[in-house]
């Protein structure tokens, strides 16, 4: 079949290559603003990575469905699996009640979000070479087609199974090949190499019938409990642990894999171990199973256009705004992103990439196609930013999914009385674009420093030791002032069991810390003489209704 050269006249402003979640979700910001663009995708549907991963096809991905909160917006903090759009529909939660859903709701559900948004998705594309010229990118597709775009983004996810430089390696089976039938392991001794989620949901699966289970990796594992990262291991892969710790034939290893190498019907296995002095053993296996994640394919790009890796060549190293660091218009999106937060935040993850796509296509609309980033004028007034500032920290969903990466941003000029509050973009990003001479507030939701040994068993700063609230171990807020990229102070909301500050405990020195870093008269504006601000309103509300 003949197909048109779409090379031939004006390109188009973005061509992306992905039509999982992020392609989609660029695909929408990308339509609501008016931009012409393209989206490639290699199966036959959206989504399809979700049809074989995860292998065991449960999703970790929370869907909690009853919060307790009628706004929408809030409601997206417990949300995992929805994208984002402007009417909020269509929602994960009408597709599944399930905790933690099967991962085929979740193609189900981008199929309807593609077609309710009326998103134009090319199915059935492969491409085989992109290659970089002066006007932009050419897309190549194996029959054929040519896409020409100004601009490229990746949204291609990590297709690529990661293989850890070990001799032997090749004689593993891979997680994306293996069998998932526990029977066809009944009896047997296996080893699986990597101790993430992939590695334990693979191992959980075995236990019932595997004689012995040891996952070996080089470093221990990180609990997502402690390390309030959800790539880390979570509660609802971790069954096996109980049965390392109670000496039930399973085990985790700490070490060095120096060789895998064939022993009759099975596989010897030497590790040097990490926590015994350097001692080296030699173990024998039925079966070795290779589950150490993935990183992205990039056998599609030319030499022209080839992004620089990191990360062990799992990920494309990137600017604040996404963009390739050695490819200029080469951007990336979706799990891509997490390269700039990595295993610290959520950026490989739906609900945190989602807010990724949004600010990257701001980015672009206000690089390319002149549109100012977002904002919203504030009366110049304690009241008005102590009012912005506690709305957000109270019902933002992206600073809550992106603790301390994504941040909200209030301008204060000072001479000319005027505020603004800026639409959402990364702490990073904030720096590089908005070090000018105005005062800014960045407002965040982080985490604690904690070192205590038990993260269940932590000392908690009293609600009336307000002043101490940067001890606060919890998620809670933070408000930074910087005056020229300087920082010049910062000031902690108390932490709250419900994570609602509207408390005195938590209004009243937020309200001094605005008065003292920015120094407004208040007999020049409208706010003066009031008796109540919106959040005191809203505090009273609240403790009204508990």
């Amino acid at each position: 079949m003949a197909y048109e050269d779409k090379t031939a006249g004006e390109p188009l402003e973005y061509v992306i290559i992905g039509g999982g979640p992020a392609g989609i979700q660029a695909a929408y910001f990308l339509k609501q603003a008016g931009r012409s663009f393209a989206v490639l995708e290699r199966a036959s549907e959206v989504g399809n990575f979700f049809r074989q991963f995860p292998r065991h096809r449960q999703l970790i991905s929370i869907n909690k469905v009853y919060t307790g909160y009628d706004d929408a917006e809030t409601n997206l903090r417990w949300d995992w699996n929805s994208l984002l759009s402007d009417d909020f529909s269509p929602l994960f939660k009408d597709y599944s009640r399930d905790y933690f859903p099967h991962a085929d709701v979740m193609v189900d559900y981008l199929k309807d979000f593609v077609t309710s948004h009326e998103l134009d998705i090319e199915l059935g594309v492969t491409v085989s070479s992109i290659e970089r010229t002066d006007s932009g990118f050419v897309v190549n597709a194996a029959d054929g087609r040519v896409w020409n775009g100004a601009r490229l983004i990746v949204a291609t996810g990590v297709s690529a199974e990661y293989t850890p430089p070990i001799p032997g390696v090749e004689l593993c089976e891979r997680y994306g090949e293996v069998s998932v039938d526990p029977e066809d392991f009944a009896g047997q001794r296996v080893l699986i190499i990597g101790k993430g989620n992939s590695g334990f949901e693979t191992a959980d699966n075995l236990v019932s019938r595997a004689s012995t289970i040891h996952l070996a990796s080089r470093n221990p594992i990180k609990m997502a409990w402690r390390t309030h990262f959800v790539g880390d291991l979570r509660a609802v892969n971790n069954n096996l642990l109980d049965t390392y710790q109670l000496k039930l034939q399973n085990a985790l290893l700490d070490g060095e894999i120096t060789h895998i190498r064939r022993h009759g019907d099975g596989y010897k296995m030497e590790i040097r171990y990490a926590h015994a002095d350097g001692e080296v053993e030699e173990l024998y296996y039925d079966r070795v199973l290779l589950c150490a994640g993935f990183g992205m394919d990039t056998s599609i790009f030319s030499e022209s256009c080839k992004p620089e890796m990191t990360s062990d060549g799992r990920f494309p190293l990137q600017t604040a705004s996404w963009e390739s660091a050695n490819v200029p218009g080469l951007y990336f999106a979706g799990t891509l992103m997490q390269q700039r937060d990595l295993k610290k935040y959520m950026s490989g993850f739906i609900h945190g990439f989602r807010y990724n796509v949004k600010a990257l296509t701001q980015h672009l609309l206000a690089t390319y196609h002149d549109t100012p980033w977002p904002s919203q004028p504030l009366e110049y007034s304690t009241r008005a930013l102590l009012d912005t500032l506690l709305a957000e920290m109270n019902q933002s969903s992206a600073i809550w999914q992106q603790p301390g990466f994504l941040t909200r941003v209030v301008r204060v000029d000072r001479d000319a009385g005027e505020a603004e509050l800026l639409g959402l973009m990364s702490v990073d990003y904030a720096h590089e674009h908005y070090s000018d001479d105005k005062t800014t507030l960045m407002l965040t939701l982080e985490y604690g420093q904690s070192n205590a040994p038990d993260p269940f068993f932590v000392e908690r700063v009293h609600r009336e030791d307000s002043e101490r609230a940067q001890a606060s171990q919890f998620l809670h807020p933070v408000v930074r002032c910087f005056e020229r990229g300087e920082l010049l102070s910062e000031h902690h909301v108390l932490e709250d069991l419900a994570a609602e500050w509207w408390e005195p405990e938590h209004i009243n020195p937020l309200r001094a810390y605005l008065r003292q870093v920015l120094r407004i008269d208040e007999s020049t504006t409208s706010s003066a003489g009031e008796a109540e601000t919106q959040a005191e309103a809203q505090a009273s509300s609240y403790s009204a209704s508990s």
